[in-house]
């Protein structure tokens, strides 16, 4: 009887070393990025004075739901050193409750052309357009020489300028401690643009939210809950046309290098520009 007891009680302590072991492992991993901040943002609702209109959470996993979003392709704009890629998971996925775009230093060629990086842009156009309201981002930003992350929208109607641009989240690492807010058009003829900044402190070290309230006669730009900036949108008259009076729909990207990004530190890459929510709202009894 005396060998059963003490045979029960060896195996009891190694029960509970074994239980102690695996807790103490469980405290020392590390929590994977994405959880950070995955559950607070979630869970879309009615703000007072808003009715939200539009969202996507990004809660499945995969490619970005190809009901809401499409894929810009090739070498867009600005001179930027980045290859879109349409529908390439590496560039652009949804993965823990988050939209992930990618940007990679990585030989490509695709169906428009090639390029010695890699990156994605995805747009609402011909999916989803709104005339003013509250459109919101909840991101966390990438950092380093030559990234140039953006949420943004176009006017539905006419080439850039006259269609308008509302920049509601504009970053570039080469300036870390800004992010911007701008509105383009087009006037006289001629690219007119209007914009601020604010300063903060590492805004890549966690998710904030970037939003534009648009009404009829201004658009305010904030940073979580600090208003930065606003403009009168009587600013963007042409001979009777107003590039902000009209739907625009919405794009995400991040872009590498060009006209701002600027030189690419590419030891720094790959980076993750990382998407919680993008949400419209519209005022309460506004049309």
């Amino acid at each position: 009887m005396q060998q059963l007891t003490l045979g029960w009680t060896l195996i009891c302590l190694i029960v509970i070393g074994l239980a102690a072991s695996l807790t103490a492992w469980a405290a020392s991993a590390p929590i994977p990025a994405l959880a950070i901040g995955a559950v607070t943002g979630k869970a879309p609702i009615d703000r007072p004075g808003w009715k939200l209109v539009w969202s996507d959470e990004f809660d499945v996993p995969g490619l970005p739901d190809p009901k809401k979003w499409t894929y810009e392709e090739g070498k867009v704009r600005n001179g930027e050193a980045q290859y879109y890629t349409k529908a390439r998971p590496e560039n652009c996925r949804i993965e823990g409750g988050m939209l992930i775009l990618e940007a990679r230093k990585e030989p490509f060629t695709g169906a428009r052309g090639s390029g010695d990086y890699t990156s994605a842009s995805i747009e609402t156009k011909g999916l989803g357009s709104w005339q003013y309201g509250r459109l919101e981002m909840r991101a966390k930003l990438p950092q380093g020489l030559g990234v140039w992350p953006a949420f943004w929208t176009l006017g539905v109607k006419d080439g850039w300028p006259a269609c308008g641009e509302i920049d509601i989240m504009e970053f570039v690492g080469h300036t870390p401690d800004k992010v911007h807010g701008t509105l383009h058009w087009k006037a006289a003829g001629k690219h007119a643009s209007k914009g601020g900044s604010l300063t903060v402190s590492k805004p890549w070290e966690d998710f904030h939210v970037y939003a534009v309230e648009w009404s009829a006669d201004r658009i305010d730009f904030f940073y979580d809950d600090t208003k930065y900036n606003s403009v009168a949108l009587e600013q963007a008259d042409d001979n009777g046309a107003n590039a902000f009076r009209q739907p625009h729909y919405i794009k995400l990207n991040l872009a590498l290098g060009g006209s701002w990004g600027g030189k690419i530190d590419d030891a720094v890459l790959p980076r993750k520009f990382i998407v919680d929510y993008v949400r419209v709202y519209q005022r309460t009894g506004v049309p």
